[in-house]
């Protein structure tokens, strides 16, 4: 499986005041979207999310996200490897995710941007 990089999940309650901030710090446009109640601002390595306590309290036990070449892929290695696979496969706005718990506990979400057929 082949890493790509990472991002930083962020939880913050003014969405708007943050993304101007990690705009300034990153040095790019934040991409915006909207996924289960949450407003996201993607911007370079960050990935600001804003919405109901009850749903950022969900997103804040995923360590962090993770991009692959392949969520395929990602999915065998980590079954493999021992991690559980907790949700996913499943498209998303910018490509595919499946979150898992690694044997240590940790959870992470993984990400590739392969186009999914509509």
């Amino acid at each position: 499986m082949e890493i790509l990089g990472t991002t930083l999940r962020i939880c913050v309650e003014d969405l708007e005041s943050s993304v101007a901030f990690y705009e300034r710090l990153a040095g790019g446009k934040a991409m915006r979207f909207e996924r289960g109640g949450v407003s996201v601002a993607a911007i370079g390595c960050f990935l600001l999310m804003s919405g109901p306590e009850q749903e950022l309290e969900i997103l804040r036990k995923v360590s962090a996200t993770i991009a692959v070449r392949d969520v395929d892929e990602a999915y065998a290695v980590l079954n493999a490897s021992g991690a559980r696979v907790i949700a996913g496969p499943v498209p998303t706005p910018a490509g595919r995710n499946l979150i898992a718990m690694h044997p240590d506990g940790a959870v992470f979400e993984y990400v590739d941007r392969r186009a999914t057929a509509t």
